[in-house]
């Protein structure tokens, strides 16, 4: 093996990178970048965003060091698997002896289509450039409605807060239960209305044009308007260039435990489902990209030999003056079996065991080292004391 192309410029397509240099791959590396940016950290670009004066340095990553071929601002259009050749947007072609798949997603969007005017009907904030549009626009302090009631859509409502703008919160679940589940979203929201934010729920949301701009819609007929609305609902992989490729199942990448696809082709990232204790599953979060990405850079260049994926979910968000960490997988159910309480009323450290026998441990506002609580995570039950009450 001694072309090897990787797809994506982002945190998955970089791990792969430095782990294929690392596991002692010395042949031609080239990588395709849809973005005109070397990688840059896409997290800090919601929780530094909005929070900060000092422009936005907050998502710069170091320089790649792994020497490959950069291809940036290029789109893989397509894949021949048998011909070995990722096609390009530009019209040319990029045979390979391997490949990593590490495309990413994209926004998912209430309104696919402009308005007549050609303007967009909501801002989503995926890149940079959203990221820069998003905080030119709410620096004159309008008000706000943001759909989608997940990390990101919380972050962004903290962030508008947080600078003067008026915030309405759309989201037709509690919001973050879905994601961490009831007992930490109660903790969030009551957070978040202490601070100011306004939640709306009414079922299923949708944009409507009106003179003024776009309004939000509800199943149950409610209906807001506001300066700028913003929709946080999830991302799509970039699957499409693989169309016609032979790899897709149901329309989706599904990896095995060393993140191949078959010999020569692997994936990482947020465009791929892989295996997990809990079955198949696309996990869209920062640090597992990387792992992922460790993962199928051996697995591509030392087949079964390569270490198999064990997946142990690590996930923070920041907003409403609280900092959430956690190690496990969640959503959690029920109140924690363990509470520790922190220096202050919203500062604590809990652990929930699980119906399959793993433990999810969360930090909110505690200072606590991330392999501590790896280890708090994996802990026996009969080594923690009893939960104290908390008080939401």
């Amino acid at each position: 093996m001694r072309r090897i192309v990787v797809v994506g410029n982002g945190i998955a397509g970089l791990t792969a990178c430095d782990s294929l240099r690392s596991a002692g791959f010395d042949g031609e590396l080239t990588v395709v970048g849809a973005e005109r940016h070397h990688p840059y950290s896409r997290p800090a670009l919601s929780k530094a965003l909005l929070h900060r004066d000092d422009g936005l340095t907050a998502h710069e990553l170091p320089a790649p060091t792994h020497e490959a071929t950069e291809l940036l601002g290029v789109s893989a259009a397509g894949l021949d698997i048998d011909a070995r050749v990722v096609r390009l947007d530009s019209g040319g072609e990029l045979p390979y002896d391997g490949l990593v798949i590490a495309s990413g997603s994209r926004a998912r969007r209430l309104a696919p289509e402009p308005r007549p005017d050609g303007a967009p009907r909501e801002l989503t904030l995926r890149t940079i450039e959203d990221a820069i549009t998003l905080k030119q626009r709410v620096a004159g302090r309008p008000s706000v409605i943001v759909v989608g009631g997940g990390p990101l859509g919380m972050e962004v409502a903290s962030g508008c807060l947080h600078v003067g703008c008026e915030v309405t919160l759309v989201s037709d679940a509690k919001p973050l239960a879905n994601q961490l589940g009831d007992h930490l979203s109660a903790l969030f929201t009551s957070a978040a209305i202490r601070r100011g934010l306004r939640l709306v729920s009414g079922g299923k949301a949708r944009l409507i044009d009106s003179a003024a701009g776009t309004r939000v819609a509800l199943a149950d007929g409610t209906e807001m308007e506001a300066d700028l609305v913003i929709s946080a609902i999830g991302d799509e992989p970039n699957v499409d260039w693989l169309a016609g490729s032979g790899l897709l199942v149901d329309g989706s990448l599904r990896v095995d435990s060393r993140g191949r696809l078959r010999p020569d082709v692997v994936a990482a990232g947020d465009v791929a489902f892989f295996p997990t204790r809990r079955g198949m599953g696309r996990v869209p979060l920062w640090t597992s990209a990387i792992d992922q990405a460790k993962v199928a850079a051996v697995g591509l260049l030392k087949g079964d030999a390569a270490p198999e994926f064990d997946f142990q979910p690590y996930f923070w968000t920041e907003g409403f003056g609280l900092s959430l960490k956690s190690v496990g997988f969640t959503p959690v159910v029920g109140a924690p079996d363990f509470c520790e309480p922190g220096e202050d009323r919203e500062s604590m450290l809990m652990r929930w065991e699980n119906e399959d026998g793993s433990g999810t441990a969360a930090a909110v506002n505690y200072r606590i080292p991330i392999p501590k609580l790896r280890r708090l995570a994996g802990a026996g039950p009969g080594t923690l004391r009893p939960a104290a009450p908390v008080t939401i």
